[in-house]
């Protein structure tokens, strides 16, 4: 037999066995005692590491908005010209003559923090992809953004990419940015604050809801691989 087609050998590197889920892990994935309390009622079982893994991920601050939540509920969101409120990709207001304002904004303070060109990008990536979604044409893009004292040592660097990152996406997608607005204190020396919001015009009739239903339908999942801002973005919260 050639050499070249000679059975190899490869060694295989022994796979490591999760690590027990103890206090100290459940802390270090940033879940407080209560909440992995009702993590144990919710699946009747102590989670795998890789469960509480996906735990941490969509519990945190980025994701949830678990210490913002009881100020938003306080918001009006329900009137006659009302067409979607929460619970939808963005919410729609009806704005006369069979036409809609579809809007929605989010924040990626965490992301942007950690890598600000990309995490501000993917910021307003987000919410065009939810106004889009919700058969509107996006128009404009607006943002409030908060950096640390400008002595600090990385206000420079977090600005020029936060503020880069927003230009990019936008001017990439053909949506302009029409307005924002800027500040500086120390108390954003340790995370800033990147809030990006856009908006579009659809017909009040023709709204797209994110509801799908049936038994069987295909699911296309599109994207690239995550960046520096998508490991730690969120964890970090």
């Amino acid at each position: 037999m050639p050499s070249s087609l000679a059975p190899q050998i490869v060694a295989v590197p022994a796979i490591e066995p999760d690590p027990e889920v103890t206090p100290d892990l459940v802390a270090a994935h940033g879940l407080k005692p209560d909440e992995y309390e009702r993590i144990l009622k919710l699946i009747g079982r102590a989670p795998t590491f890789t469960e509480l893994g996906i735990f941490s991920a969509m519990w945190n601050e980025h994701c949830s908005y678990k210490s913002s939540r009881i100020h938003l509920r306080t918001l009006p969101t329900a009137a006659p010209w009302v067409i979607q409120g929460p619970g939808e990709n963005a919410g729609v207001i009806d704005i006369g003559d069979g036409l809609a304002c579809v809007f929605k904004m989010e924040s990626h303070n965490h992301p942007s923090f950690i890598e600000p060109y990309q995490g501000a990008a993917t910021g307003v990536g987000g919410i065009l992809r939810d106004v889009f979604t919700m058969g509107a044409r996006p128009v404009a893009c607006l943002n409030l953004l908060r950096f640390g004292a400008p002595e600090h040592s990385r206000t420079r660097h977090l600005v020029a990419g936060v503020v880069a990152g927003i230009g990019g996406y936008g001017n990439s997608f053909g949506v302009p940015t029409v307005g924002g607005s800027v500040g500086f204190h120390p108390r954003y020396n340790g995370n800033i604050l990147v809030n990006a919001f856009a908006v579009g015009i659809a017909k009040a009739n023709e709204i797209f809801y994110a509801k799908a239903t049936g038994i069987g339908n295909p699911i296309v999942y599109l994207g690239s691989k995550t960046g520096r801002d998508g490991i730690h973005g969120a964890s970090m919260a």
